[in-house]
């Protein structure tokens, strides 16, 4: 029998190419999550990774229990989400933390399902500007939340009794006008392209964007109009007026309002990952069957579709 801990420390690791990120993703230390893998290793009989120096690859025996490992995991999840039912969840009330974007794109058919299935247990739902979501749960302010983290990104470990869980990473992509110069051609733009071009930065004080406005600074990317706001609804009506170009999460840019063009970049690292933050095993009922819906919405460590297309909203 392998310890459903250690396939979800493989699967991670799978997903996030780097034992030292998808320790962070878990809320473990990187020496941790390594003795969890090699007992993992043990009890397999074979190598399950390969280190190097940029992270971490997965063996062909790796990949084999990976893939049986996301599926073990997922009816764990679905039966975790029949217990609660079996459980009744006839009353009581769900707090659900979430940010803007998730609020409005993500979150509504997950509570939509939750209500018909359970249609007595009162929804409340507040909005947190992640990182705040974090604390919002450790507080007891809510019983789960919805954050982000964006790379480049210096990622920090999440606070003792709550576990960040991945579920969508997506793309920052270059968002323009219609008809924009940079919008033509469909293979990834050079980061390196955006210098001495105006740039909308988005709240380059706010800790999530911060690294990757470093980054983009480093390119030669610097701003000409700065939004405080860490909202990217002003930031697209800006754009698509023509005041400059402006990186966005693949989200963002394919449900803009205004009219817009989307381009990869050149590194893919520029990302954004939602992530669902709970008390793990300390979940109430109602909790850990809206998680359940949850990971079922989204997979596990899935990527948002893209679009290189322009954008009518």
């Amino acid at each position: 029998m392998y310890d459903p801990t250690r396939l979800a420390a493989l699967v991670a690791v799978a997903e996030a190419g780097s034992i030292t990120r998808a320790a962070a993703r878990l809320g473990y230390t990187a020496p941790a999550l390594s003795q969890q893998l090699a007992k993992l290793e043990r009890e397999a009989g074979a190598a399950l990774l390969v280190r190097h120096h940029r992270g971490a690859r997965l063996t062909a025996a790796g990949e084999l229990l990976a893939g049986r490992a996301r599926r073990v995991l997922d009816e764990l999840d679905q039966a975790r989400h029949e217990l609660a039912q079996l459980a009744g969840l006839s009353g009581g009330r769900l707090r659900v933390g979430t940010f803007t974007t998730a609020g409005i794109h993500l979150l509504p058919p997950v509570l939509s399902a939750f209500r018909r299935a359970h249609p007595e247990v009162e929804l409340a739902v507040a909005d947190y500007e992640p990182p705040a979501g974090i604390a919002a749960v450790v507080a007891g302010e809510v019983d789960l939340a919805l954050t982000h983290a964006y790379e480049p990104a210096a990622a920090g470990p999440p606070p003792v009794g709550v576990l960040v869980e991945p579920l969508l990473v997506e793309e920052l992509v270059l968002v323009t006008s219609v008809g924009h110069r940079l919008s033509e051609g469909t293979g990834r733009l050079p980061v390196g392209e955006l210098a001495g071009r105006p740039l909308i930065s988005s709240a380059p004080t706010h800790p999530p964007r911060r690294g990757v406005e470093n980054a983009l600074a480093e390119a030669g990317a610097t701003p000409a109009v700065v939004c405080e706001s860490p909202g990217y609804a002003l930031v697209c009506a800006l754009v698509s007026a023509g005041l400059g170009v402006a990186v966005v999460p693949e989200m963002v840019a394919s449900m803009a309002a205004a009219p817009l063009s989307v381009r990869r970049l050149e590194p893919a690292s520029f990302r954004r990952t939602i992530s669902v933050v709970h008390r793990g095993d300390r979940s109430t009922a109602a909790a850990a069957t809206l998680l359940a819906l949850l990971r079922g919405g989204f997979g596990r460590g899935s990527t948002a579709p893209a679009t290189n297309r322009p954008q009518a909203g």
